[in-house]
């Protein structure tokens, strides 16, 4: 009988599948494809849920065939994340000149750290406004064994020091860092690219032909890489469908409604910081309600695939062809957005935890403590990895660096994927944030691209 059951559902989801090939064959938008995807999605998983429970042999059968799709096309999107990376750097600074490639860098890491202070600072404020405290929370056998994990991990995460973690960012072996191994191998492969290009800038002088030779030689993998991109990009609808059914239909709700207060908590502080991104879009002259428009495609696929590095294809899309900024910025500030000032996994989520737990062990808060968790937040917030867990690693690192138990996080498990969604979207629109504001200050923005109507910038992916 549950093969037969099965067999229904796979059935249903391959109609629903068909369903959207059907509406790119009638040239529908992309963000209409992938909008209805992402509800089609929810409410496919949910029906699931209600008549088959959680844990289902049918769900757990029939997501094994639907991971095909939405693990499938995550998988595809993180082979491609190293290559634009690489040429997104190296064509970067071999088509700008040295003084802006300087500026923009600046400022985009700039914004990047500075929303991520903000971002902590109000993630301290709206776990004390909600009155978190952890010695409320009963750990189950799950979050016990979650806990002495990462106790282990901030162990290993100990051993090595501050300088010698920022000096891993040098790769010694750029083939092992460009295929994704190490916490810092998207940093490092952003510094070998950079290397790439300054070696190439420097070139012009003694062996001009040979730098041009390189620069035409890294535009034109640039063109390849790109159109692997939009291949990639045509499956987004599909991808948000499996990956949205498969949550949904798996996630244990007795379990989050046990921590419901803390992902209510966590909900509102990303929607004010949201917010806050909005307000810093409207003081740098940029309109905001355009930008929510355009930023509805990467927004929805961050919160679906919970990856920002996966994301990272579609970011350097929506900002160059639909906002109007530069290439070069565009893709600068979507590479270090993935590992650097993630405003939801770096900066609210470490600093409620860190509030909530010192409540619950006693720890005295006073101005010093919070300045110095706003701090060490920010700073800590180099080098996060863009794929979901991210927000683990920069917990262990603030809450270790504010002399907090660490293995308390362990006792988030159950709502850890629920806050995950919203947290990578924020980081993905702090991205987008950076690039804009970096752009629009160095007059490296087509205003007309960005004020256009949403539909004469829609493109039929």
């Amino acid at each position: 009988m549950n093969i037969f059951y099965t067999l229904l559902v796979l059935a249903v989801a391959a109609a629903i599948i068909f369903g959207l090939s059907y509406m790119q064959k009638k040239h529908m938008s992309f963000t209409k494809r992938v909008l209805t995807a992402l509800v089609l999605g929810i409410l496919f998983g949910g029906a699931l849920q209600l008549v088959f429970g959680s844990g289902s042999d049918v769900i757990t059968t029939s997501n094994t065939w639907l991971n095909i799709i939405g693990s499938g096309y995550v998988r595809l999107l993180n082979m491609i994340v190293i290559p634009l990376v690489f040429v997104a750097i190296t064509t970067s600074i071999v088509n700008q000149d040295a003084s802006a490639l300087r500026k923009s860098a600046f400022s985009i890491i700039a914004v990047l750290i500075l929303t991520t202070a903000i971002s902590a600072g109000l993630g301290a404020a709206v776990s004390g406004a909600f009155g978190l405290d952890s010695s409320e929370l009963l750990s189950g056998q799950a979050e016990t064994a979650r806990g002495e994990a990462l106790e282990e991990s901030l162990t290993e995460f100990q051993s090595k020091p501050i300088p010698e973690q920022i000096t891993e960012i040098i790769p010694r072996n750029i083939f092992y860092a460009m295929s994704g191994q190490g916490s810092s191998s998207t940093l490092s492969v952003v510094f070998f690219a950079a290397f790439i290009g300054i070696a190439t800038i420097g070139l012009r002088r003694k062996k001009p032909e040979s730098a041009e030779a390189f620069k035409s030689f890294l535009n034109m993998l640039h063109d390849v890489v790109m159109r692997m991109v939009t291949m990639v990009l045509r499956f987004t609808p599909y991808g948000v469908f499996a990956l949205l059914a498969r949550f949904v239909s798996t996630s244990n709700f007795t379990e989050i409604s046990r921590l419901f207060e803390f992902v209510l908590a966590s909900y509102v502080a990303i929607i004010i910081m949201f917010i806050i991104h909005l307000v810093i879009l409207t003081l740098n002259k940029l309109s905001p309600v355009k930008y929510l428009k355009k930023a509805s495609i990467p927004l929805s696929f961050a919160f679906s695939s919970r990856s920002s590095a996966g994301t990272l294809p579609l970011n350097v899309e929506t900002q160059t062809e639909k906002f109007g900024v530069s290439s070069g910025i565009a893709n600068l500030s979507a590479s270090l957005g993935t590992s650097i000032g993630q405003n939801g996994c770096a900066g609210i989520y470490p600093a409620m935890l860190a509030v909530m737990i010192a409540v619950g062990t006693g720890v005295p808060m006073d101005v010093t403590f919070f300045i110095k968790l706003i701090v060490i937040t920010a700073i800590s917030s180099f080098g996060i990895a863009g794929v979901g867990g991210g927000a683990t690693f920069a917990a262990l690192t603030v809450l270790s660096s504010m002399g907090l138990p660490v293995g308390l996080v362990g006792l988030l498990i159950a709502i850890e994927p629920l806050i995950d969604m919203a947290r990578t979207a924020l980081n993905v629109s702090g991205s987008m944030l950076a690039g804009l504001v970096t752009a629009k200050r160095l007059g490296e923005i087509d205003m007309d691209i960005y004020n256009k109507d949403f539909q004469e910038t829609e493109e039929a992916v």
